[in-house]
């Protein structure tokens, strides 16, 4: 039987830390089985800047996680982003020995690994090596050159660079809340993968990905990735303005701007306004949706217009280069109201919001499906695409169940034994097989035909079962501390 292939997806976000469980259906849907949410601690603009604190969110998400979807996680695909991420351009070459070969991975493998040995900036580290188009004995414009003959085999690369301190950081803090780290991705391509049509990719499309401590962007054209960028601005900086604008407190200035926030000042009139409660017995404060638009739409200018210059730097204007799906917003400030108008008059491209319904399973929660869970659902994208096994089901149902239909046998004994003549017969039948390992006996095969388990979970879960389901709520009690 197929081994059931569970995927996990950790989004290390600046205001919110997402881990995210899911498997492909059998349309090759994504079906999300579970999904855990903690306040995130300890980042500021996508680094990690306290350990303790990272990994205490992190390890609150994969146990919520774990309780909604009854899996245990073992490793995790993780989002990383930051301003001290970098892009650049690199060509490189192999000339191969028998041109008479048609060329295979493992010429191309030969060519990342040439491209991954490039000597970096002191600190800095590799984190993609992303080809684009392949040139072979000078021929142009080959996307696919495996299965063709050739001597030098060329080829144009996207390499992703990143601060290596910054990377380990990250690591750190996911090893030490118990789990493995399977992979890394750039959280902008993730979410690309979550949003972007392969025919937005094709006609050219920039994607803008508004988080709460940086911006995301990543550009496609012919279906591949062209430039990408991190903007170190974000939601939290326009909280911030109101913040000191209003004179307000934190948690006031993000209800204001997520309730009444607009990116469109004209859009409110003057006598629009709203009350505050003042702190601690102090008159409350009122403050003009006029105002409070203004103070958005300065910041969110500010964001767009330094991304746009990030599409200009790529050729935007270079009619070969045009990108002419326009630009696709997601992320929590993509749900701001009215930025997609302002984007439009902006940049002067289309514009629509990216949201990752299209690659998620029709009985999926309207929650999962919003722009602000693009990076998570890319991430446990990327992971079923890895064929990972990166969680295990806890079979917990099957522990409670024998237990409670044993007791109805047991006070049906002797309410049967006074009628002994139609009932005993049956009844003798059901509690004889009372030891401990003839009940686990049946529950293995219980599992194995109704649930369709793998065999491998079955022979670790099998030994010592009621030891490891103890331990396991140990464990769980340990980690919440």
């Amino acid at each position: 039987m197929e081994k059931e292939n569970i995927a996990v997806g950790l989004d290390i976000g600046t205001t919110k830390i997402v881990a995210m469980i899911g498997k492909k259906n059998e349309y090759g849907k994504l079906e999300i089985l579970g999904m855990g949410k903690s306040k995130s601690l300890g980042v500021a603009r996508g680094v990690v800047n306290n350990i303790t604190q990272t990994i205490q969110s992190i390890q609150q998400a994969v146990m919520e996680a774990e309780a909604n979807s009854g899996y245990k996680i073992k490793d995790v695909v993780v989002g990383i982003a930051g301003q001290h991420i970098r892009s650049i351009q690199h060509t490189d070459y192999v000339s191969r020995n028998n041109p008479d070969e048609v060329i295979g991975d493992k010429d191309i493998q030969l060519l990342i690994d040439q491209v991954n040995k490039l000597a970096m900036l002191p600190g800095e580290e590799i984190i993609h090596v992303l080809p684009q188009e392949f040139k072979i004995d000078g021929q142009h414009e080959i996307k696919e050159p495996i299965g063709m003959y050739g001597g030098r085999l060329e080829s144009s690369f996207h390499v992703v660079v990143g601060q290596a301190s910054s990377i380990r950081n990250v690591g750190r803090c996911v090893q030490s809340s118990g789990i493995e780290l399977s992979g890394l991705t750039l959280e902008p391509l993730a979410s690309s993968d979550a949003v972007l049509s392969q025919e937005e990719k094709e006609a050219g499309v920039a994607l803008i990905d508004i988080g709460g401590g940086t911006t995301d962007l990543a550009i496609f054209k012919d279906g591949i990735i062209r430039h990408t960028a991190v903007i170190p601005f974000g939601g939290n900086v326009i909280t911030e303005d109101i913040k000191e604008g209003c004179s307000i407190i934190e948690k006031q200035a993000e209800l204001l701007k997520v309730k009444f926030g607009s990116a469109w000042p004209g859009e409110n009139k003057d006598n629009e306004i709203v009350s505050i409660p003042g702190l601690r017995g102090r008159e409350p404060k009122e403050i003009s949706l006029k105002n409070l638009s203004k103070i958005i739409h300065a910041r969110v200018v500010e964001i767009i217009e330094q991304v746009f210059a990030e599409i200009k730097a790529y050729g935007h204007e270079d009619p070969r280069r045009k990108l002419i799906a326009g630009i696709v917003l997601t992320g929590g400030g993509s749900q701001l109201k009215h930025i997609k108008q302002l984007v439009e008059y902006i940049t002067g491209m289309d514009t629509r919001i990216g949201y990752p319904n299209e690659h998620l399973a029709g009985n999926s929660s309207e929650d999962i499906s919003s722009p602000m869970y693009a990076t998570a659902v890319g991430l446990v994208m990327n992971s079923v695409n890895n064929r990972t096994q990166s969680a295990v089901r806890v079979q917990m149902e099957q522990i409670v169940q024998p237990v409670f239909r044993q007791q109805p046998v047991q006070q049906a004994n002797p309410f049967q034994y006074q009628q002994p003549t139609q009932a005993q017969p049956p009844v003798f039948a059901q509690p004889e097989p009372v030891k401990e390992e003839k009940i686990l006996e049946r529950m293995e095969v219980v599992d194995v035909e109704v649930k369709r388990e793998p065999q491998t979970t079955e022979g670790k879960i099998r030994r010592s079962f009621f030891d490891k389901y103890v331990e396991k709520i140990k464990e769980f009690l340990d980690n919440a501390e």
